[in-house]
Formats: C-alpha cells, structure tokens, sequence
C-alpha cells in the first residue's frame, strides 16, 4: 500500500494534477507532495498520510474512489489499489498455501475439441495446468520435456530460450511483472506467488527492477508476437476468459488474424503437430 501510493504520486506533477505552482519551483520531490493528493482527494494530509503508511483499515470506497481520481489511476491501478485496501484491513496476515487446484475433465474436453487454436489453462501464478495439442505445438519451447503445470514466469525470466521465442520479450516480460503484481494485490497471502516473487527477485535482474516499479495491468486480451523455433513468426490475438466455476482460473485462447502470413503459419504448426503425435504414437507402439 505505501510503496504503490508513493510510486503513483511520484509520477504526476501539480501541472497535470492542475494545481498551481505557488514561490520556488525547487520542489524536493518529483510529484505531487502528500498535502497535494489530500487536497485532491478531499481529505486530510493527516488521514492520507495514515493511508500511505499503509494503515488502510475502515477506508472507505468514496475515498478510494477519490484517491484513484486524484492520482490518475486507470482500471488496473484502480483495482489494485482496493485489493490492497482490502488486503491491508483483513485479520489474516499469515502467508498460506492455496489448495491443490485441478482442471475438471469437462474443460479439458473443451480444449481437446479445440483443434486448430491453441488454447491452455492457467491458474494466478501463471502456471499451465491443462493444455491442448496445438497449445503444446505453440509453446513447445517452454514445454521442452517439461510436466504439467509449468511455469510462463519462469520460462520467461531464467530460460534464455525465452528471448529468441517471444518476438517482443521485453514487453511480454514487463506485461507478466505488471500481471503479477495485480496478482499479488489479489492474493497477498498466497505463498505459492511470494516463493515465486522471491525467487524470481532474486534469479532475475529484470525482473527485480521491474517489481519495485509497483505498475500493474490487466491480463485480458491483446497480441502476442512469437518467433518458433519450426514455423517462423506467428502474431496471434489472445484472450483471457475466467471460468465461471470458482476455481480462479483462467482459459487462454490464441488466434491469427485472418488471410495474413500467421494464419499460414498456424496450418504449418497444425501439421507439425500431427506428426509429433503420430511419431510419438509410433515410439511408444514399437517400445510395447
């Protein structure tokens, strides 16, 4: 909570806040000083204050509401910073490890039927639990001789493999950092996610300094670009569908804009696909 509010004032200056600039302009801090969001807030510096120090116990949604007004807060930054008022006022501050969440046969049917999009399901630590074949053809890289679950963060930030596959790896990286960390205010007590955090803190340069940037985003839809190792570039519209079944996961679906090269290049990775299985079928018929 404090580090969040201090990183959202820090950005904006009293000139986009459309405060005037009163005496000297050497101003000890880089944006808005915590008298400032007050004002702008409708509340006292003593209350926000108190706020910012991350006692968030009984704060309202008004003032919230107003906060996320008078920092300039989008949706996702919105969001995160009410899990994080609500995370700050819960009884609970002991980390705990989530139970052992599996996909329901029906969704891997669904998957299974299909065919020609990739498609996988994934918890909020961004592990993969289930997956379809051409899923598994799309991400063969961070599949490689891998078992379910496998974790994207961890391709993403310590396989170096992960550069070359992603067509835009710094972007990609900076968008799982952000998704984590709305995750994270979703979920603080997730000890599964802060063992990750931790371990990724401390394995990853990148991703180190792009967590104490404190920026979030929603992980809902949008273009993906990849350069795989068979088929060559792929740029694929995705989304982010959450099951309606109170499991808390999530069905990512990955499709070509029509009549482009990516769509050729799915029909390819559709047919390479098809071999790996037949090959697979093969070897394990001949080792019975």
């Amino acid at each position: 909570m404090r580090d969040f509010l201090t990183s959202r004032r820090a950005r904006i200056t009293p000139e986009r806040a459309g405060l005037p600039l009163y005496g000297t302009t050497n101003r000890r801090v880089p944006g808005l000083r915590r008298e400032e969001v007050a004002l702008l807030a409708g509340v006292s510096v003593e209350y926000y204050t108190r706020l910012e120090r991350g006692n968030a116990k009984g704060v309202s949604e008004s003032v919230l509401d107003n906060l996320a007004r008078a920092l300039q807060l989008d949706e996702a930054e919105r969001e995160h910073l009410f899990n994080l008022a609500r995370a700050a006022s819960s009884v609970s501050s002991r980390p705990r490890r989530p139970a052992k969440q599996q996909v329901r046969p029906f969704f891997q049917r669904i998957l299974d039927a299909m065919e020609s999009v990739p498609a996988h399901i994934r918890n909020s630590r961004f592990e993969t639990l289930a997956i379809n074949r051409m899923g598994r053809a799309l991400f063969s890289p961070m599949f490689d001789g891998k078992d379910l679950p496998v974790s994207q963060p961890r391709f993403i930030f310590l396989d170096p493999r992960a550069e070359t596959y992603y067509g835009d790896w710094e972007n990609t990286a900076n968008d799982v950092v952000a998704a984590m960390r709305t995750e994270a205010g979703r979920n603080p007590y997730d000890k599964a996610l802060t063992d990750l955090i931790g371990e990724l803190s401390t394995r990853s340069e990148f991703f180190r300094t792009r967590w104490v940037a404190h920026n979030v985003r929603l992980h809902n839809k949008g273009m993906k670009h990849f350069h795989h190792p068979v088929v060559g570039d792929l740029h694929l519209e995705y989304e982010s569908l959450d099951l309606k079944d109170g499991s808390g996961l999530v069905l990512n679906a990955y499709s070509p804009v029509p009549d482009t090269p990516s769509q050729d290049a799915m029909k390819l990775l559709a047919s390479w696909a098809a071999t790996v299985d037949r090959e697979r079928v093969e070897a394990r018929g001949a080792g019975d």
